[in-house]
């Protein structure tokens, strides 16, 4: 453990100093009787029933009772983090030997970073193998490489992990820091590095996801430079699905609205909108009323300001007669 901690000295100066945690104190009041099924017909009863939780166990005797331990921690990770234990169990059997000190490191350093119970408990419930992670080994490393490679500032690291939780169960070596040098060729450097509402792009493995999306935009006719400008000005491109996504919208744009590709270039949030529900309708629109306007134009306003536009247009051509 104190190996773990000196490969972290940034962190260790700034903010991630793991606390102690807080254990339940021993007390003088008589030993809580073993739980009693109230079905005999049942021997296995059932701990997703139980509606109020037993009283804390750590400082009474009869703790090594592996049975009372074991609810202990599913009624701690039900009640108190609203995570379902049936899910935690199947997808990470090793929770079920863990012991709840074990599950309690891990909550004290989601929160020594900020993220509220509430946030926490979805995560865990997202990504049940967090429950037996190590934070000196497996945690801290992503916060220490959040803040120190990819530049998050400490109050933004809690909305990094909000927003992409996936962020904790990926390896810095095999994942994180190539996708970061990937992006940082690409151009995603000084006022347009990663920020917290990038940092998904990090999941994204870089042979899989975010290289074939730079070779499909570069089929188009589009060179590395174009490409790079236009994913800078909108970086959800890469996280979109070339077949599902961005080759139909560009299908349609050169078929059915006789444009070019450089309107791409101007407008590259054109591919971050609907096909279905707002580039056709509004497309159809125009044409049945024998109008044109550029994308941004015709995309980036709200509902009624692009109805609104349709009928000044229309109020014009009417005065013209």
């Amino acid at each position: 453990m104190a190996k773990a901690i000196t490969l972290l000295p940034t962190l260790h100066n700034m903010i991630i100093r793991p606390q102690s945690l807080l254990y339940p104190q021993s007390s003088l009041s008589p030993s809580p009787k073993p739980y009693r099924n109230p079905n005999p017909r049942n021997p296995s009863g059932s701990f997703a029933r139980i509606s109020k939780p037993l009283p804390p166990l750590s400082g009474h005797p009869n703790t090594s009772d592996p049975g009372l331990l074991f609810r202990e921690k599913i009624l701690y990770l039900e009640n108190h983090l609203n995570v379902d234990s049936r899910k935690a169990l199947h997808q990470n059997p090793n929770f079920r030997s863990s012991p709840l000190s074990s599950l309690k490191s891990v909550e004290d350093c989601l929160s020594s970073m900020g993220i509220e119970r509430s946030a926490m408990g979805r995560i865990l419930d997202m990504h049940p193998k967090l429950l037996t992670s190590d934070p000196h080994y497996d945690l801290y490393p992503i916060f220490d490489f959040l803040l120190n490679e990819v530049g998050i500032p400490f109050p933004e690291i809690r909305k990094s992990i909000i927003k992409c939780p996936r962020l904790l169960v990926c390896s810095v070596d095999d994942q994180l820091r190539p996708a970061l040098r990937f992006l940082t060729n690409l151009g995603f450097v000084g006022r347009n590095s990663i920020t917290s509402y990038t940092t998904l792009l990090l999941v994204s493995s870089v042979e899989g996801t975010l290289l074939p999306k730079i070779e499909y935009l570069q089929s188009l006719g589009l060179s590395y430079s174009e490409v790079s400008t236009m994913v800078l000005r909108s970086p959800g491109i890469l996280m979109l699905s070339i077949e599902n996504n961005l080759r139909p919208k560009v299908e349609y744009l050169l078929k059915e609205m006789k444009g070019d590709i450089r309107e791409l270039k101007r407008f590259p949030q054109y591919f971050s909108f609907s096909l279905e529900n707002k580039i056709k309708l509004r497309h159809r629109l125009l044409v049945e009323h024998g109008y044109w306007l550029p994308l941004s134009e015709m995309l980036k306003v709200s509902d009624g300001e692009f109805n609104a536009r349709l009928l000044e247009m229309r109020l014009l051509s009417v005065e013209d007669r």
